[in-house]
Parts: structure tokens; C-alpha cells; sequence
């Protein structure tokens, strides 16, 4: 390979004073998000009357509420309103708080419950126990926007417990004493229990609470694996090519050089674009970027 060929791989054009590809970047599941502190409006006004009357309800009859005789109505107009969803929209970066897959590509997603709200199962073939976290239903740090398959398939009513005697059973209760299995997306870094090989998710160290949450929302379906898959392949295309002209042991000593020196500037420019939030997959990106780069041969 000659020197014009190896600039010709890198093509870079100046835009301003940043740097791009002359090709559009391609861009895990579950980094943290960061919500806004202040909840909208609505779920500050409506939704605390309706907290409150659902609180008033149940205290007047809990045992109705628990068998399941009566059940409460919740506005979805209220928690799925479109302030709502617009925030947790922005907030998300349009992407699954559980698989990181731009929802709002196929579908506009969710308002999702991280805590259920109508009743929940400690396990998948349990029967619903109600009368579940009513309380939170309108509570902005229980919301979360999740697609389709992941909330309706996958999570549904399921709330496990590392304790299921410490669960909250009304909002005379304190979740504070709950520990779940599943990872709260804005409260903990999913990334410290879950990592990727490949397009495969794993639970980084033996995290139970990773496997765990890996097996519950299956975020290894084989759909889903497929696409990022896919999307790996597009994202390091040229430097996985890069790799095998390096590795092949048929470029001179100086074009050796230079193509190293291509391929960390390379995986640089995908370090820089993986750290970004707004990236679908962005986790899996950071962990293929650390893979690639240790696969450069030294001089």
C-alpha cells in the first residue's frame, strides 16, 4: 500500500474548526441518564392530586385494593403526557433506557413505570401481586421512555427484589429500603455492571444485578444482537481493514508506520464519538473502541 493510498483511507474534511469524516459517522444496552432536576408541570400538579387520591383510596380500603376487588384508574394523559415524554425524549437522546435503541426511529416509545405501577411479580411466572406502586405513578424519577419490545414483552410487571420482604406495600412505605435487581437507569452506571463482547452484553465482574437485568429484558435477543452486530461492523469497517493491512505483514516499514499512526488517529475519532450520550449503542461503542485499540501492534 502505498502512502497515497493510506490518506486516501483517512479522507478527512475541515468544517469550521472541527474535524469530520467525509463519510457520515455509523454511529449497549443501558448507560445512566441524567434527567432535568424539575419535573414538567403537569406531573407537579395533576399528578400529585391524583397521588394524592389514590393514597387517600387505598387508606380507606386496602385490603380491596391488594386482592384485587377494586383497582386504581391512572391518567395515562398525565404520566404519558406529551411534556413528558418530550423530556424524557430529549434526556434519553430518543433511546430505549434499557436496550439504547433509537425508538423513536420504528416507534415513539413508552412512558415507562421503573417501578410497576398497577402491581408487580418478584418473579416472571408468579402471578400478579397488586396492588403495586400506585404512588409513583406520576413521580418523575419513576418514568423512564422505553420501546415497545423492552416494556411491553420484556419488563412488563416484573420488580424483583434482592429481599422481597423489605418491598414497599404503599406510599406509607419507604422504597429507600428496597434493593432492586434491576439497574435504575438514572440513579446508578449500568456500564459498571454490564459490559460487551462484541454485540454481546455480559455482567462485567459477575454482577448478579447485570445478569440478572440481561436475562429479564433478554437485552441478548437475537434481534437485537443482530442490529448491533450490523452496527459494529459499519462503525469500524475501515479500521478493522486497517488491522488486517497491518497485520498481514505486507506493507514496508514505513507504511507500517504510517498505518498506525491512521489507526490511532482513527479509533481516537471513535473514542471521541462513543463518549457521546446521544450515540445509539453508546456502550458498546466504548467497549469496542478499548478492544480495537489494543489490537494495534506496536512499532
Amino acid at each position: 500500500m502505498s502512502r497515497i493510498d493510506l490518506r486516501r483511507k483517512e479522507t478527512l474534511r475541515r468544517d469550521g474548526c472541527r474535524w469530520h469524516r467525509s463519510r457520515a459517522d455509523t454511529p449497549h444496552p443501558m448507560i445512566q441518564i441524567a434527567k432535568p432536576d424539575s419535573p414538567p408541570e403537569i406531573l407537579e400538579t395533576e399528578g400529585v392530586d391524583e397521588r394524592r387520591s389514590h393514597s387517600v383510596s387505598y387508606a380507606h380500603d386496602p385490603e380491596a385494593y391488594q386482592s384485587g376487588e377494586r383497582s386504581f384508574d391512572f391518567e395515562d394523559g398525565i404520566y404519558g403526557h406529551e411534556s413528558v415524554k418530550s423530556a424524557l425524549i430529549q434526556a434519553q437522546h430518543r433511546k430505549c433506557s434499557f436496550c439504547e435503541s433509537k425508538v423513536t426511529h420504528v416507534a415513539y416509545g413508552d412512558v415507562e413505570h421503573f417501578r410497576p405501577k398497577s402491581g408487580y411479580r418478584q418473579h416472571s411466572e408468579e402471578s400478579l401481586q397488586r396492588p403495586g406502586y400506585y404512588w409513583l405513578a406520576y413521580e418523575w424519577t419513576n418514568l423512564f421512555l422505553c420501546c415497545p419490545l423492552c416494556n411491553r414483552r420484556h419488563k412488563k410487571n416484573l420488580f424483583p427484589l434482592h429481599n422481597p420482604q423489605d418491598r414497599a406495600q404503599s406510599h406509607r412505605d419507604e422504597i429507600e429500603d428496597e434493593e432492586p435487581v434491576f439497574l435504575h437507569p438514572g440513579r446508578e452506571d449500568p456500564e459498571k455492571h454490564i459490559g460487551f463482547r462484541g454485540e454481546v452484553a455480559f455482567a462485567k465482574n459477575g454482577s448478579s444485578r447485570g445478569r440478572r437485568t440481561i436475562e429479564a429484558l433478554r437485552l441478548n435477543r437475537e434481534a437485537l444482537t443482530e442490529v448491533r452486530r450490523d452496527y459494529l461492523a459499519a462503525a469500524f469497517k475501515e479500521i478493522r481493514e486497517l488491522l488486517r493491512m497491518v497485520n498481514s505483514g505486507n506493507l514496508t516499514h514505513e507504511e507500517g508506520s504510517e498505518a498506525r499512526r491512521l489507526l490511532r488517529r482513527l479509533i481516537e475519532q471513535k473514542r471521541n464519538v462513543a463518549q457521546r450520550d446521544d450515540r445509539q449503542f453508546a456502550s458498546m461503542l466504548r467497549d469496542a473502541v478499548e478492544k480495537l485499540e489494543a489490537r494495534i501492534p506496536e512499532e
